[in-house]
């Protein structure tokens, strides 16, 4: 595949050589033909949502009003009052959002699936069957996620050890606190769990403040001393800059040296940790969408360069340097925490993914510079994953 006259993360005019799935040269550019034609537009690598939650999703439904009340606890029991009675079946939606995201340049995913005694595993099949349906569009990892917590329903341990044999990769914990009020019970499932199937960890953390921070710590003890380094994110975690600049400083050093990974899904918390600080310190940090357009809330559209809009918004970036920062999370930020084939950020400057050798998964969009992309989130698109077009014109290429 020849990709001619694109701008490499906003640089001079470039064609892109591919051979199998990896970028083989990347040169000046010259006139004559190609396979793809950029026609000047801009080039980053694809996009890497690691926080959505593919189960829950009406993307593409009728819209409903809110019927959530606050807190993890409400808004569960209102996913489980209704998700069942949705105008199309989930296996529909679960691949319809899916297959949006994809048209929108999404070509790496990692998505919960919630499981407990109420669903048990049918909103994973859901997401497996998603998965093996665009394998050759997008990479996805599934994760086995006890959303109702782990310990406040008996039988649901079994169910999660059901769900990771039948092809989740990642096993999610959340709030050990405040959800199952037994942090050392939460947290000896959840790592008990990822050793007997040699599974990753994702920990939900919506706890405020100290409660927070004693539940990072706990975490962290853990991964120390079973030497699970590079194996474990925190996501969310809204709460831990909020409480003084060393505690900030200890809880980044301490993600990076044992490489804990962080997702965000860029709200409008007072609270979080630097995104400038992390990325310097090395912490492998990606971006995703959360819940789309579901019971738990009305946001979402599959569209993760519109989400990064929303994390430079929200963290304040007005600089371009900046803007191009949150780009980078939400591409190479989140394929690093997929794959540790992919490195970290090496620090705030850095704009990875294009150079030769690396991966073909790319997206082309219009735009006069990435920090335009990001405010504008043109819709003329082109989406290459390994090597090959997935996507064009917002829409999935059939094969």
């Amino acid at each position: 595949m020849l990709i001619r006259d694109v701008r490499p993360w906003g640089g001079a005019r470039s064609d892109v050589e591919v051979r199998g799935d990896r970028i083989a040269a990347v040169r000046p550019h010259s006139p004559g033909p190609a396979t793809v034609e950029g026609r000047g537009r801009l080039l980053f690598p694809a996009f890497s949502d690691v926080h959505v939650h593919l189960d829950s999703t009406r993307i593409g439904l009728p819209f409903r009003p809110h019927t959530g009340g606050p807190g993890v606890v409400a808004m569960m029991t209102n996913d489980r009052e209704n998700w069942r009675t949705a105008e199309v079946p989930l296996p529909e939606r679960v691949a319809g959002t899916l297959e949006r995201m994809i048209a929108h340049g999404t070509t790496r995913v990692r998505s919960y699936a919630q499981v407990d005694v109420d669903c048990e595993l049918e909103k994973l099949d859901a997401v497996l069957a998603a998965r093996e349906k665009f394998a050759d569009q997008a990479e996805v990892q599934v994760m086995a996620f006890a959303q109702a917590g782990i310990l406040r329903e008996p039988g649901t341990l079994d169910v999660l050890d059901a769900a990771m044999r039948s092809g989740a990769t990642v096993i999610g914990g959340i709030d050990p606190c405040t959800l199952d009020r037994d942090p050392k019970g939460h947290l000896d499932a959840v790592f008990g769990l990822a050793e007997k199937h040699h599974a990753e960890i994702d920990i939900h953390l919506h706890e405020p403040g100290h409660l927070g921070l004693f539940s990072t710590d706990l975490v962290i003890e853990r991964v120390r001393a079973l030497d699970m380094r590079g194996k474990v994110t925190m996501s969310h975690a809204y709460d831990l800059g909020s409480i003084s600049e060393s505690v900030s400083r200890r809880v980044i050093d301490d993600f990076a040296s044992l490489d804990i990974a962080m997702t965000t899904v860029a709200p409008s918390a007072a609270g979080q940790l630097s995104l400038l600080d992390l990325v310097a310190s090395g912490v492998r940090i990606g971006l995703g969408e959360d819940g789309q357009r579901d019971y738990w809330s009305p946001y979402g559209n599959c569209d993760l360069l519109d989400r990064t809009w929303q994390l430079a918004f929200t963290r304040g970036f007005r600089r371009d340097a900046d803007i191009e920062l949150a780009l980078a999370v939400a591409t190479m930020g989140g394929a690093s925490i997929m794959s540790h084939d992919v490195p970290r950020l090496t620090g705030v400057s850095d704009r990875p993914g294009l150079a030769a050798g690396d991966r073909a998964d790319l997206v082309l969009v219009d735009g006069e510079t990435p920090a335009s992309a990001v405010m504008d989130r043109g819709r003329d698109r082109t989406v290459v994953h390994d090597g090959v077009v997935v996507a064009d014109g917002l829409s999935v290429v059939k094969h």
